[in-house]
């Protein structure tokens, strides 16, 4: 088990824990109240930095009833949050756009993030022709 130190920057959130057999994701908080109107962006602080080993990164997305609950969305769609990320100001945050008003209270959980094992170093090869069956091109599974 890998130990990560974290830094919380506010005690009005809860610290962060596992959903015991549900997901090995875990939630993050608003770390303010947050009012968005329609169209607009923000940086959502997460009220968190952490020292992740060399070699992790974490990902950061959306739980699935962010939108429902909310009307945001993130704005790159995945967060990735690198090793080298890990200063004592290096407060990790959610980019938004809101798609209707909205109020975002703090120690809402608004995302989710896991921590993942870098991609090993991979070479490409050049070739003119593959050898695997085509599947039909993009969207080539069907709607069911």
């Amino acid at each position: 088990m890998e130990t990560i130190k974290i830094k919380y920057f506010t005690d009005k959130i809860d610290r962060l824990a596992y959903i015991d057999g549900k997901s090995d994701w875990i939630d993050l908080r608003a770390a303010e109240d947050i009012d968005l109107k329609k169209g607009e962006f923000r940086l959502i602080p997460l009220g968190v930095a952490m020292e992740l080993p060399k070699g992790y990164e974490a990902h950061i997305v959306p739980r699935s009833s962010t939108f429902k609950n909310f009307g945001i969305i993130q704005t790159n769609h995945q967060g990735v949050v690198d090793c080298s990320y890990c200063g004592d100001n290096d407060q990790w945050f959610m980019p938004v756009y809101a798609l209707r008003d909205t109020h975002i209270s703090c120690n809402d959980r608004i995302c989710q993030f896991r921590i993942v094992e870098n991609q090993p170093k991979i070479e490409f090869e050049e070739v003119n022709f593959l050898k695997g069956a085509d599947r039909g091109g993009f969207g080539s599974t069907g709607k069911q």
